[in-house]
C-alpha cells in the first residue's frame, strides 16, 4: 500500500462511487477522498438490484470472466472478514428450457465459459445421478464451472417446482447473491475509517485549465463548497451521461429503464434453497382461452397475446424463514431517457408473473388470486457490447467508473480495483484494456463489435 496526498474526487455514492473510494483509501492508503452524493448513499439504483452474482459471461475473449471471478474473490474476502454480514450465498443460476435441441448450444456455451476460467463443465444424463446440490447457505464450496442435466428425471428430481416440459438445465455454479445495501455498507464504514469525507451535496461545476480537472463545485441548497481536485472519478450511476456531458466528454453509452417485482410466496411455490431461475425460451403467456380471444380482439391489447422473448428470471429473497420472491422479465430493451421517478410499464406485474409461471407453474395460483406484486426498478446504463467504462477519459485527472448495465453489484469490487489503479498508476491486470474508454478507437475492436454475438445481459 501506497499512501498518497492526491486530492480525489468521487463523483456518485452508490455502489461503484463507494467501491473505488473504498479501494482508493483502504488499499492503496490515498488520504484525501471525497465522496459527493445529493441523496442517500447507494438509494438511486444500487438498492434496486436483485442483488446477484456469476462469472458465467459469454464474450469473444475472457476479460469480463477473469474480471468477475476477480470481484467475486474480493466479495468472498469481505465476506470471510466480517462473518459473512454480507450474507453471500452460492445457490447458482439455473438456466432451463423445454427445448431439448438447445443442450448442444448450451454444451458448446458451457465449453466455451471453461475455456474463460469459468470452471470445468459436468454433464448428467441420466446414466448415474452425480450431479451434487449447492449448499443452502455459505459461499465456501469447491464446485465450479457448470452442470448440464439434460434428463427431464433428473431434473424433476432435483428441481421439482419447474415445468414438466423441462427438458435440459444448466447450473452455473460460481453464482448467487448477497446483500447490496450490506456490501456497500461495509466498504462505504472502511473508507470513512480511512479518512474518506461524505459531502451530501450535487457537483454543480468542474473547473479545468488547460485540459486538466482543477476543482469541483458542490451545492447543498444555498451551501456552496469548492472542492480541490487532482483526480475526478465519474460514477455516477444513472446520471453519468449527464454529469459527463457537463464538462464536454460524450460516452458512448445509453439508458434502458428495467423493472422488477417481488410478491410474497404464501403458498410456498418456489423452495426456499432454490438457485436464481431463467427461462432461456421465448413464449407466449398462459392466457385462459377466453383471455386470449378477449385480448386479442382488441387492438390495444393484441401484443399481449404475441410471442413474448426469453430471458424471465427469479429467485427466492430473504432467509429459509422469509417468503418474499423476486422476479424480472426485460422483454422491452431499448434506449430511453432518464427520468424520476421511473415510468411504470403497463401491466409488467403480470406478464413477468405471467411468463414466470411457463417455467414454475404453480406460480399461476398468484394470477387466478389476482396477487398484485410490488413493483420498482432502475436504470441499466451500457455500452453496446455491454462491458463497463472504467478508466482515464481524454481530460486529464478525470477518470470514470460506470456503465455497468445490470451486473452493477457484482461488478463493483473489481471495478473500484481497476478504477483506483487507473488512478495511483498501479499496475493493471490484463483485462483493462476491455473496458477503457479508448477501446473505441481500435479499429480491430470496432470490427469485432459487428460480430460480438450474446452479450450477457439478462
Amino acid at each position: 500500500m501506497t499512501e498518497t496526498s492526491s486530492r480525489i474526487v468521487v463523483c456518485g455514492a452508490g455502489i461503484a462511487g463507494i467501491a473505488a473510494a473504498y479501494h482508493l483509501a483502504v488499499v492503496h492508503g490515498c488520504r484525501n477522498v471525497t465522496l459527493v452524493e445529493a441523496d442517500n448513499p447507494l438509494s438511486l439504483t444500487s438498492d434496486k438490484s436483485t442483488e446477484s452474482y456469476r462469472n458465467w459471461w459469454p464474450g469473444p475473449d475472457p476479460s469480463m470472466t477473469a474480471f468477475m471471478n476477480h470481484s467475486i474473490d474480493l466479495m468472498e474476502g469481505i465476506a470471510r472478514a466480517t462473518g459473512n454480514r454480507i450474507n453471500m450465498n452460492r445457490r447458482g443460476y439455473l438456466f432451463v428450457s423445454a427445448d431439448a435441441g438447445k443442450a448442444a448450444w448450451l454444451h458448446d456455451m458451457a465449453q466455451r465459459a471453461a475455456m474463460h476460467g469459468a470452471g470445468p463443465v459436468r454433464v448428467h444424463d441420466g446414466g448415474s445421478d452425480t450431479y451434487v446440490p449447492a449448499p443452502t447457505n455459505g459461499f465456501d464450496t469447491p464446485l465450479t464451472g457448470a452442470d448440464i442435466i439434460t434428463d427431464a428425471g433428473l431434473i424433476r428430481r432435483h428441481f421439482p417446482g419447474l415445468s414438466p416440459d423441462a427438458r435440459v438445465a444448466v447450473h452455473v455454479r460460481r453464482a448467487g447473491w448477497l446483500s447490496a445495501q450490506q456490501l456497500g455498507m461495509v466498504m462505504l464504514e472502511a473508507a470513512r475509517e480511512h479518512g474518506v469525507r461524505l459531502v451530501r451535496a450535487r457537483m454543480t461545476k468542474v473547473e479545468l485549465k488547460t485540459n486538466r480537472v482543477q476543482a469541483v463545485r458542490v451545492e447543498h441548497g444555498a451551501n456552496v463548497e469548492t472542492l480541490a481536485a487532482d483526480h475526478l472519478i465519474l460514477a455516477a450511476g444513472p446520471m453519468l451521461q449527464e454529469v459527463a456531458a457537463s464538462i464536454g466528454i460524450d460516452l458512448p453509452i445509453v439508458a434502458e429503464c428495467h423493472h422488477k417485482i417481488s410478491l410474497p410466496d404464501t403458498l410456498g411455490v418456489v423452495p426456499r434453497t432454490a438457485p436464481m431461475m431463467i427461462w432461456l425460451d421465448a413464449q407466449r403467456l398462459p392466457w385462459s382461452t377466453d383471455e386470449a380471444h378477449a385480448l386479442a380482439a382488441d387492438p390495444s391489447t393484441r401484443w399481449l397475446t404475441e410471442p413474448f422473448p426469453a430471458g424471465v428470471h427469479g429467485r427466492p429473497d430473504g432467509g429459509l424463514d422469509a417468503k418474499t420472491l423476486l422476479m424480472l422479465f426485460n422483454y422491452e430493451n431499448r434506449a430511453t431517457a432518464v427520468t424520476f421517478p421511473l415510468p411504470e410499464p403497463e401491466h409488467y406485474g403480470e406478464i413477468t408473473l405471467r411468463g414466470m409461471s411457463t417455467m414454475v407453474p404453480a406460480l399461476g395460483a398468484y394470477v387466478e388470486r389476482s396477487v398484485r406484486p410490488w413493483i420498482d426498478g432502475g436504470y441499466y446504463i451500457r455500452t453496446r457490447e455491454n462491458r463497463p467504462l472504467i478508466g482515464p477519459t481524454p481530460i486529464e485527472g478525470v477518470f470514470v467508473s460506470g456503465a455497468y448495465s445490470g451486473f452493477g453489484i457484482m461488478a463493483a469490487c473489481a471495478g473500484g480495483d481497476l478504477l483506483a489503479r487507473h488512478v495511483v498508476g498501479a499496475k493493471l491486470p490484463a483485462y483493462a484494456q476491455a473496458f477503457a474508454l479508448n477501446r473505441y478507437q481500435d479499429p480491430a475492436y470496432r470490427a469485432l463489435l459487428d460480430t460480438w454475438g450474446d452479450d450477457g445481459q439478462l
